[in-house]
């Protein structure tokens, strides 16, 4: 029995790891970051603008310098550079949304034994939700989508394409990188009505509005009108299941021009499903959420797109933060 068999430190600091997330939670949800800003606030100063308990905060302050998130001098607070360039609200880096859509999901993730057990989900699906919620899970995709998207696009040989669909590709993010990256492309972004608004409000950002559109509408139950040369399905599957999802690579195959390509962007595991330990954890999430959703191996994904017409399937190498892969076939 080594070390690590006989010592149950690991399984404590496991066990109670959600303290450390919560309070990094409660630092972004109060805005903390963003409210010291380049300043170098007492706890009572940082209280008073958080029109919060002098005590209760600088207890939270003093907890998210020990995380590392803030430095201290003396009595004064002030940003790390990991939370000035992530965690303020200042930064065009900000991914508070993403933690905020964490923070969203705690409260069914405690009850998993529940939906273990019961095999049914426990809250309703964050795409669908109050606005709050919405805001959170759509602009926090856009900020992993911007991590991820410019370093993704020169990785996929889009030359000759001239019509990319973003199928379910929420604020457009992907389609808008693609675009950049390849000048003579002009992309759709198809997702439900109640997107459009992020989606504008990105697309225009991006100065894309003459090469990038939007149509509205239901993936699953709604026709796509148009021809494609690209389809891309990045983190739709896996909030469906394995019925739905031949449904949609189907009908994303039938949309395509002959040569087309059809790229599927999801957290994948391997084919006897016990890792990566990401894709794995994240199923259980899917099955919180969703009433059949989950994450599917390669070789799921791969017969999908087999069964749909695909043929020269072949997974593209890809280094992402989050163990996610990119499966390409052609029709």
């Amino acid at each position: 029995m080594g070390e690590t068999d006989s010592n149950p430190g690991m399984l404590l600091e496991m066990s109670g790891y959600y303290w450390k997330t919560c309070t990094l939670h409660a630092g972004v949800k109060l805005d903390v970051f963003t409210v010291i800003g380049e300043d170098a606030l007492t706890g009572r100063a940082a209280a008073e603008k958080l029109n919060g308990d002098a005590d209760g905060v600088t207890r939270l302050l003093n907890a998210l310098t020990a995380l590392g998130f803030l430095d201290k001098s003396e009595d004064r607070f002030s940003n790390t550079r990991l939370s000035s360039t992530f965690l303020s609200k200042d930064s065009p880096q900000y991914i508070g949304f993403m933690i905020m859509h964490h923070y969203h999901l705690v409260e069914s993730w405690h009850r998993l034994d529940e939906a273990v057990l019961s095999g049914k989900a426990i809250r309703g699906r964050m795409s669908f939700s109050d606005p709050e919620y919405r805001e959170s899970f759509l602009m926090g995709m856009f900020n992993l989508a911007m991590g991820l998207a410019p370093k993704l696009a020169p990785k996929i040989d889009l030359s000759g394409k001239h019509r990319l669909l973003d199928l379910g590709g929420g604020p457009g993010t992907y389609a808008i990188h693609f675009c950049k990256h390849n000048p003579d492309l002009q992309a759709t972004v198809f997702d439900l009505p109640t997107t459009e608004p992020f989606a504008e409000k990105t697309i225009t950002r991006f100065d894309l509005s003459d090469r990038i559109d939007f149509i509205g509408g239901d993936y699953l139950e709604d026709d796509i009108p148009g021809a494609y040369d690209v389809v891309w399905l990045s983190h739709i599957l896996h909030g469906e299941g394995p019925k739905d999802c031949r449904k949609l690579v189907k009908k994303a195959a039938s949309v395509l021009n002959p040569g087309g390509f059809i790229i599927i962007h999801e957290f994948i595991l391997n084919n006897s499903e016990d890792g990566p330990v990401f894709p794995a954890i994240f199923s259980l999430n899917m099955l919180l959420g969703t009433e059949q959703g989950r994450a599917y191996s390669e070789q799921e994904l791969s017969d999908m797109m087999s069964e749909a017409g695909v043929g020269n399937i072949h997974r593209i190498p890809v280094d992402t933060p989050n163990e996610s892969g990119i499966l390409i076939g052609e029709i």
